[in-house]
Order: C-alpha cells, then sequence, then structure tokens
C-alpha cells in the first residue's frame, strides 16, 4: 500500500491559477473525497498568526480549573456553544467516552456581541471569531471546487453552507487520567456529522484515518497546512459519490502528552434537504442509497446519538 496516499492541493491553484490548474485541483480534490475522503491543502491563504493566536488562547482557558471551565457550560445546551467537559461525548455506537473537552464557537456566538466568552482570557473571543472568518471564506472555495466536480453550479454547495450552524471547535485532549477505561482513546473511531471539516494543523500527531484495506494511517499536517474530509451529510447528498471516511485520535505513548486541534465543522442551513441529488443517483448506480432528510433532522438524530442530544 502506497504509504502515503493523501494527496495534497495548493489552494492558489483554485483561487489564482490558470484554468488548466483550477481544473486540475477540481479533480484531483473530487478524487480525493470520491476515493479517499481526505486531503490536505497547502497555502491556503489563512493568516499563520490567527492561528497561532487561538492555539494560545486554547491553551490559555484549558489551562483554568475545572470549576471555572464548568462555568461556561450550563448555558450551552446539546454542546453546539461554549464549554464542553471531559468525558461527556462519545462517538456513534461506542461504550466509552473520548479523552477530551472542547468549547464550540458557533455562528451564533460569532454574531452576537453579548455572546458568552471566557473572561479570564481576554483575547479568546477576537482570536476565535478572527479564526472562524478565514476558515468560512476557505471552506467557501472548497465547496465551490466540490460543486464544480459534481457537475453543479459554482455555488451549489456554497449556497446551502451561507448561513449555515458551522462550528468551530477548539478541542483539548489532556494528559491521560489515571483512571483511563479500557478501550478509551482521545477519540473513538468514528465519522464527521456535517458537509466538509477543515482541521487546522493540531499540536501533537494522533489523527490516525482508516484506509479502504483495513489500515489506520497515521496523518498529520504541517503547520499552516489544512486537513480536510468530508462529512457525512455530503456524503447523503452525492448518495455515497463523496466518502466519509472513519477517522479517530489516538493515546499517545507519552501519557503526559496533551494535544489541542481546532477542527471546523462546516454545516449547510437548518432547512437544506439532503436527500441524494438525482445526478448524484445516476452517477452512483441508479438508486438512492441514503435517507431523505433535513439538515435539521440529521444533525438532532447525531448529536443524540454521541451523546449531546
Amino acid at each position: 500500500m502506497d504509504q502515503n496516499p493523501i494527496p495534497k492541493l495548493n489552494f492558489q491553484d483554485f483561487l489564482a491559477g490558470s484554468p488548466e490548474a483550477q481544473a486540475r485541483f477540481v479533480e484531483t480534490l473530487g478524487k480525493a473525497l470520491e476515493h479517499i475522503g481526505f486531503f490536505v491543502l497547502t497555502d491556503t491563504g489563512l493568516d499563520p498568526l490567527v492561528i497561532r493566536t487561538a492555539y494560545r488562547c486554547a491553551e490559555a482557558f484549558f489551562a483554568l480549573p475545572a470549576e471555572v471551565k464548568q462555568c461556561y457550560e450550563q448555558v450551552h445546551p446539546k454542546g453546539q456553544e461554549g464549554f464542553t467537559r471531559f468525558g461527556r461525548e462519545h462517538a456513534k455506537d461506542a461504550a466509552v467516552p473520548d479523552l477530551k473537552e472542547f468549547w464550540h464557537v458557533h455562528r451564533s456566538s460569532v454574531e452576537q456581541p453579548n455572546a458568552l466568552w471566557p473572561q479570564e482570557v481576554p483575547e479568546f473571543c477576537s482570536a476565535m471569531t478572527g479564526l472562524y472568518a478565514q476558515l468560512e471564506v476557505c471552506a467557501g472555495g472548497l465547496l465551490e471546487a466540490c460543486s464544480l466536480y459534481l457537475d453543479q453550479p459554482r455555488s451549489w454547495l456554497r449556497d446551502m453552507s451561507t448561513n449555515g450552524r458551522t462550528v468551530l471547535r477548539i478541542a483539548h485532549y489532556p494528559p491521560l487520567p489515571k483512571d483511563v477505561p479500557p478501550g478509551s482513546l482521545r477519540a473513538a473511531p468514528h465519522e464527521d456529522i456535517n458537509f466538509i471539516t477543515l482541521l487546522c494543523a493540531a499540536t501533537a500527531p494522533g489523527l490516525e484515518i482508516l484506509t479502504q484495506t483495513g489500515d489506520w494511517l497515521p496523518l498529520q499536517a504541517a503547520a499552516n497546512d489544512i486537513i480536510v474530509d468530508t462529512g457525512d451529510m455530503l456524503q447523503n447528498l452525492t448518495n455515497g459519490l463523496f466518502r466519509s471516511t472513519t477517522h479517530r485520535v489516538v493515546n499517545p505513548d507519552n501519557v503526559e502528552e496533551s494535544r489541542l486541534s481546532l477542527p471546523f465543522f462546516v454545516h449547510p442551513r437548518a432547512e437544506v434537504d439532503l436527500s441524494p441529488h438525482p445526478a448524484c443517483i445516476e452517477k452512483t448506480g441508479g438508486r438512492a442509497r441514503y435517507p431523505a432528510m433535513t439538515a435539521a433532522e440529521y444533525l438532532e438524530q447525531r448529536l443524540q446519538e454521541i451523546g449531546l442530544g
């Protein structure tokens, strides 16, 4: 098996390249999501300082005492905004919780000036809303490329996600506790719920994806690169043409090692119909393989499955 089958795409080829470079980008992106479900994006256009500042603020917040962090959990239902404590979320069908805690920046957090932010870290709000804005621009371009590969209008998927329920997760995997339940992982094998995920390079390794041969392939992006993957909602809409691939975050050999990551979960609006699109049905055998659901129905079902419903 190829030891590094994950393609790398230069985003500037799509944004500012020749028509031939743009076409190659679209084709490579589409084939990657169709056959692997993942690719690495380089030359993203994101400001490296914004990413570094976000990680610095994340580190400061998660270093706060548990009782302080939990003050920010009570007012946010279903883990979609604010803080979610260690061990609350579990992967679908998993018997034990994931070994992580996180803060969610929802669109409403960005748009409402009076949203609750951790007062103990004054820069947290500006750092995370700034990163959210830059990632959303990047995501819009990638969704345009996805639409073109699917032979749809360029704005097809981007329009579905405009003002959608997109979430920036600030995830913290602390040093492993001594009483780790048998079988617990930092993130058990799962698929993402949403359209696409943009994952800024984490502060430590651990991400692995499940290949079609049943092997776990480690994947760690270089600084300033982004890992992109298909979520279940886009798999549903494309009738499985785009693959939502199982992945996990494994525990470190050094139990004292912590890890931070910044996944950006791009969601469509609640009313968007995720029923398999006729053109995608035609490309995948002629019958619908996935259910007819709205994005709101899909999200509600999955939140219940992972313990946040």
